[in-house]
């Protein structure tokens, strides 16, 4: 069988041929890195809806000052990496990213600093705690954050009160209910809620060197605190009323002291069953306190006679309510 050699070769350089010029039409018709345009830029910031430190308007005008915001730039001179390095000079930042597309397109993607407390102290600074127990500057956006107030120093700030708000902050009930901490001279803790005419006082927080063992001693002091508060709140208040204390002291452990609001009236003897039902589910011991007497009431005691009671109450009437201007402060 004779083949044909030079017809092979002949096809063989036409195809190759075509070949060539298909590619070579491509080539010079498909604009390179040189004379492409960015034509969209994607923002997308992680969180803005709850957290809102940034937003896209302030991203296109750090870049825009910076003269990196690459709309319309040559894609050759869209610098991702100083993109991505001006943006993480922010401090609301956490992580930023930057990557272009082979449709012309820059994308940049954003994740936020997520701050847990908003620190002022009484020396008059104002900042942020992110989870990392690092400080934020202060911001025009306002989060609904736990406050701290007080004698709050930045160290004292990161290393409690940072660990005590990420605590509350996991409950839904005090993450909802709990608004602002006090830090008071001695460094105990003041709570005050948005629910009742009260303040919640916590004690001192547990000082410790190292900050794994800290942060886990004051996760379970916290947590121990706020369980008796709990069953207080749903076994206590709950029945006897939400006005009823302007102080309720949760240092010690098996009691609760509590400091009663001063009202000309006589009290029923709601509140006296209400807490009985307290120490009787709850099981802690409540006392109470007058205004201007530090004086306590057990509930461990009996029910008294219908007669007893008022006799106890005359007397109240007319001896304590005379004293009304002394020392109003729990003597803890």
């Amino acid at each position: 069988m004779h083949i044909n050699w030079k017809k092979i070769a002949i096809i063989t350089l036409d195809s190759a041929l075509a070949i060539y010029l298909m590619f070579a039409f491509t080539a010079f018709n498909k604009p390179d890195g040189k004379t492409r345009l960015c034509t969209k830029v994607n923002i997308d910031i992680q969180d803005e809806a709850t957290n809102g430190f940034i937003d896209t308007h302030e991203i296109k005008n750090r870049l825009g000052k910076n003269h990196l915001y690459p709309l319309k730039m040559s894609l050759d001179k869209v610098n991702s990496r100083k993109i991505e390095e001006t943006l993480k000079s922010s401090p609301f930042v956490k992580t930023a990213e930057c990557y272009k597309t082979q449709d012309g397109q820059v994308c940049i993607s954003l994740t936020q600093r997520m701050p847990v407390v908003r620190i002022k102290s009484d020396s008059g600074e104002d900042y942020y705690l992110d989870d990392n127990d690092c400080i934020m500057p202060n911001s025009h956006y306002t989060s609904d954050l736990i406050i701290a107030t007080g004698h709050i120093t930045k160290w004292f700030a990161t290393n409690y009160i940072s660990p005590l708000s990420k605590t509350l902050m996991e409950n839904d009930l005090w993450k909802n209910q709990i608004e602002q901490i006090n830090v008071m001279p001695d460094l105990g803790i003041e709570l005050v809620p948005r629910v009742g005419n009260h303040i919640v006082y916590i004690g001192q927080l547990p000082f410790y060197k190292y900050k794994q063992q800290r942060n886990k001693l004051v996760y379970d002091f916290v947590i121990k605190k706020m369980d008796r508060l709990e069953k207080f709140y749903k076994y206590g208040l709950s029945q006897a009323g939400w006005n009823k204390y302007s102080y309720i002291n949760l240092e010690f452990d098996n009691q609760i002291i509590c400091k009663k609001v001063f009202k000309e009236e006589k009290d029923d003897k709601s509140i006296e069953s209400a807490l009985a039902v307290s120490d009787n589910i709850g099981g802690i011991s409540v006392k109470k306190t007058e205004t201007n007497k530090q004086e306590s009431q057990s509930l461990e005691k009996s029910s008294k006679s219908e007669t007893s009671k008022a006799s106890s109450t005359k007397k109240a009437s007319s001896g304590n309510t005379t004293k009304k201007d002394g020392n109003n402060k729990i003597r803890n």
